[in-house]
């Protein structure tokens, strides 16, 4: 992987890299970085692996390479401006409060009111006293930390920002001394959702470099496509109108106001999911009254100058304006390449909003991606039924052609076969572990094809027999909230394991008590899939209810199934089958992550076995790991775990 990477810098060629869990990859894409000239930026989707860069791998390979270098390699960490404490917003926090909370006027209507107004006082005010004293302004130096209402009071949003020059607290920024930092170090870690607004900002935040290494690769399309999402709420309209109430006329809060009502209305009226056509009346009339309310604030408000004697406040005013206006004529433009749904919050939070995102963001990534720079994509899931070019295509890059790719064998893993592109190549690393000998795949395939939600008694028997033969020990990834309430239910009725499931406490507490307790059970939902990471006995059982592909209600995944289907092809299989290719594979990733680890994996989805052209390709995305469908063989295997 460093030769292949050091390959691709010389030849200024783009490179795919499949290497699994232990590889040392971050090691691997690291070492030949620090010949460079200038500085190389490390893209990684979790904040788990950038604090692993900057706490662990960063600091040992700057003091071994030193010696040879004949000096020590910097390193820095670029986040955006939000995650840094800002000056001028602790000046002006209680304007940004919004109704019934902390710093209203109007007097406390119930105790739990009180109660969270005296939390969030409490938490200012440690914010403030933090303020006195911090270096950095760096939100995740705070310990304990606070909750999102808090920080907003004392943060800033990049669209708020007057920029350094104009603001009066210009010199003070911790934000612009991040940046500052970065441009100086020799790596800059930063994270794909801030790589992802660079570049729709025509790369003007993240410092000019020539190298770009992609961490964890397969999340970045996603997160460029949040980034280009945009919503419409009732309360960020009154959000708006209040940051704007001294600086425009009455009529224009008034029309403000009008138009928060009728999308509240609109929004009532209209059921959760997908747009199809046209928007709806009620909406259609909402989001125009917001855009001609929104452009009258506008114009009211007029342009920033120089000696303007609050332009802080004046930016967040136009800022919060202009993005209502933004995403009001998006959604009257109804553009082929938009997606619109309505989303209702089913946490009893009562969030409604009405959503735009691009149908695809692999145009936008070819464009903004890859010109003038060298990127290194890597992934232990870059390869979908056993080839690059799914992914490949999902980052914008050309179709594969038969051009051979740099490789490297592998007596343990499969390899993905050699592919290539225009100006790109890939290789698979393959992996330190022995899957067929440490791990078991079983395919229940005796049990009947799920059909309803939740989880079938068939496969919650199947479940029962394989957790009380092993004694626990179980990460349960369960499709929907219901499967997983359901399974620990059932368990918690049938035996005496300790069962934990997701959401009775937060999730790192019980990661540390499944960890714990070899005894226990872990069951969960998709966030489980990617984040955990149990190595050792404790967890030797990963069961898996049911094929992770996409749900019906899922807007993005079905608009796109829809314009394959509209021009000839399959949805489901264009878009459907590599998404659920790309969850089972990470979800399946969790049993193996030492060499010494052994376990099952257990599939409850007999489509994985019996269905035709996908249940292939779906098995092709996934470790080798030794495979059956005999239920027998998995709980012998089981049972010898368990040492009975």
């Amino acid at each position: 992987m460093v030769a292949a990477i050091d390959k691709a810098i010389r030849d200024r060629e783009h490179l795919l890299v499949q290497a699994g869990t232990g590889t040392g990859k971050s090691l691997a894409y690291l070492t030949p970085s620090l010949l460079v000239d200038g500085p190389v930026v490390v893209s990684t989707a979790t904040l788990a692996l950038q604090n692993q860069l900057v706490e662990h791998d960063l600091p040992r390979l700057a003091a071994a390479v030193e010696p040879v270098l004949g000096r020590k390699p910097t390193f820095a960490v670029l986040k955006g401006r939000h995650h840094y404490l800002c000056v001028a917003k602790m000046e002006h926090a209680d304007e940004e409060a919004p109704t019934d909370t902390l710093f209203d006027d109007a007097p406390p209507k119930t105790t739990q009111w009180l109660g969270e107004a005296g939390r969030l006082g409490k938490q200012i005010q440690r914010l403030q006293a933090w303020a006195d004293k911090t270096t950095t302004g760096d939100r995740d130096e705070l310990d304990p930390g606070v909750d999102e209402t808090a920080w907003r009071q004392v943060s800033m949003p990049a669209r708020d920002c007057v920029g350094a020059q104009r603001c009066p607290y210009g010199a003070e920024c911790f934000a612009e001394a991040s940046r500052a930092r970065a441009r100086e170090a020799d790596i800059v870690v930063t994270n794909h959702s801030l790589l992802a607004v660079d570049m729709l900002a025509e790369r003007h935040i993240v410092p000019p470099h020539k190298l770009l290494i992609i961490d964890e690769a397969h999340e970045l399309a996603d997160r460029v496509s949040s980034a280009s999402q945009a919503e419409l709420t009732p309360e960020a309209i009154e959000r708006s109108s209040r940051r704007s109430r001294t600086l425009i006329p009455p009529a224009a809060t008034e029309a403000l106001a009008e138009a928060a009502d009728a999308l509240t209305v609109g929004l009532a009226e209209t059921p959760a999911g997908r747009i199809t056509g046209d928007l709806p009346e009620l909406l259609q009339q909402a989001v125009t009254l917001v855009e001609s309310a929104t452009r009258a604030g506008l114009t009211a408000i007029g342009d920033i100058k120089s000696d303007d004697p609050d332009p802080v406040r004046k930016q967040q005013a136009k800022a919060a304006l202009t993005d209502l206006s933004d995403t009001a004529q998006r959604l009257l433009e109804e553009s082929d390449f938009d997606v619109a749904w309505v989303e209702k919050s089913d946490l009893g939070n009562g969030r409604r909003a009405l959503v735009v995102a691009p149908l695809s963001v692999a145009g936008t990534l070819a464009q903004g991606l890859y010109a003038d720079r060298t990127v290194v994509a890597t992934s232990a899931t870059l390869t979908l039924g056993g080839r690059f070019d799914t992914v490949a295509r999902s980052l914008g890059l050309p179709a594969a052609t038969s051009a051979p790719a740099a490789r490297s064998g592998s007596p343990i893993s499969a390899e993905a076969p050699p592919v290539a592109g225009d100006g790109w190549t890939s290789l698979d690393v393959g992996s330190p572990f022995d899957y067929p000998k440490q791990g078991i795949l079983y395919v229940a395939a005796h049990l009947p094809r799920p059909q309803m939600s939740g989880l079938p008694a068939p496969a919650g028997e199947e479940l029962v027999k394989l957790v009380e033969t092993l004694g626990g020990r179980t990460l349960g990834l369960f499709s929907s909230r219901k499967a997983a309430t359901q399974a620990a239910e059932l368990l918690r009725a049938r035996t005496d394991l300790p069962i934990l499931l997701q959401g009775e406490e937060s999730l790192p507490v019980l990661v540390r008590r499944f960890k714990e307790d070899k005894a226990s059970c872990l069951f969960g939902v998709m966030s489980l899939w990617q984040g955990v990471d149990v190595p050792g006995d404790s967890c030797q059982l990963v069961v898996i209810d049911r094929l992770p592909f996409p749900r019906p209600d899922e807007p993005l995944a079905a608009a796109r199934a829809a314009a394959v289907d509209a021009n000839g092809g399959s949805g489901f299989a264009s878009v459907s089958v590599p998404i659920a290719a790309v969850r089972l594979a990470q979800g399946v990733g969790r049993l193996i992550r030492s060499t010494g680890d052994k376990g099952v994996v257990a599939v409850l989805d007999s489509r994985l076995e019996t269905a035709r052209g996908y249940g292939a390709f779906l098995r092709n995305s996934l470790p080798p790991f030794w495979y059956t469908t005999r239920s027998d063989v998995a709980l012998g295997a089981l049972q010898r775990l368990a040492g009975k």
